[in-house]
C-alpha cells in the first residue's frame, strides 16, 4: 500500500507565531494550486483521510471526492498541540521553556499540550488502522508537518519516541507538497 503524506497549503499566520492545534486557515489561492497539482499526480483510484483543522480540510474540499469512498475525518491527523505556546510569538515562549521541552523532548508536554510521546502513539493507531482498512491500493492523508515527520520516525524507528530532540526527523515537504511512503505489513505496527 502507498500512503501519500500531504501538507496542507502555507497558513495565514503572522511569521513566527507558534501554531500546532491552533486552527488556523490556510491561503485559498496556495490551497487551489495544492488541489489541482495533487490531483494530477494521483492515481485514478485513491481513498482519502484528512485533518480536523480548517487548513487540511479546505484542500480537501478543494481537491474532491475520493474515488474509492468520502473523505475520512480523523483527528490522530492533527497537528501536535501545544497547550498554551498555541497563537504565541516563538519568541514569547522563551528559552527556558524550550530547553526543557528539548531536555525532555519526548514526554514533555509543551505549553502542557501533548508530548512527541502522545503524537506517535496516536499516529502509530491511525496508521495500523489505515493498513488494516485499506491493505493495497493509496490513500491520501492531508495533515501536518508533525504527523507526517512522525510518520517517518515510526518506519524509520518503530514505536519507541526518540530519546534527543536531534534525532526527530527535520525534513517536512513544502506547503501544499507531499512525500509518498510505502507502508510494510501490519508487523511494523503491532
Amino acid at each position: 500500500m502507498r500512503l501519500w503524506l500531504v501538507r496542507h497549503a502555507a497558513p495565514v499566520v503572522a511569521p513566527g507565531l507558534c501554531y500546532g492545534r491552533l486552527d488556523v486557515a490556510a491561503d485559498p489561492t496556495a490551497t487551489a494550486a495544492a488541489a489541482q497539482a495533487l490531483r494530477r499526480a494521483l492515481p485514478p483510484r485513491w481513498a482519502g483521510w484528512h485533518s480536523g483543522l480548517q487548513r487540511a480540510r479546505a484542500l480537501a474540499q478543494a481537491l474532491g471526492a475520493p474515488p474509492l469512498a468520502d473523505w475520512r475525518l480523523d483527528a490522530r491527523l492533527d497537528e501536535i498541540d501545544f497547550g498554551a505556546w498555541e497563537g504565541l510569538p516563538w519568541d514569547a515562549v522563551g528559552p527556558g521553556a524550550l530547553d526543557a521541552w528539548v531536555a525532555n523532548f519526548a514526554h514533555h508536554r509543551p505549553g502542557a499540550g501533548e508530548s512527541v510521546a502522545d503524537l506517535l502513539r496516536r499516529v502509530h493507531a491511525a496508521l495500523h488502522e489505515v493498513r488494516a482498512l485499506h491493505p493495497e491500493g493509496d490513500v491520501v492523508w492531508i495533515t501536518h508537518a508533525g504527523v507526517i515527520r512522525a510518520v517517518q520516525w515510526l518506519l524509520e524507528h518503530g514505536p519507541a519516541a526518540p530519546r534527543r530532540a536531534e534525532q526527530w526527523p527535520a525534513q517536512a515537504p513544502g506547503w501544499g507538497q507531499w512525500r509518498i511512503v510505502a507502508l510494510p505489513g501490519l508487523g511494523i505496527f503491532p
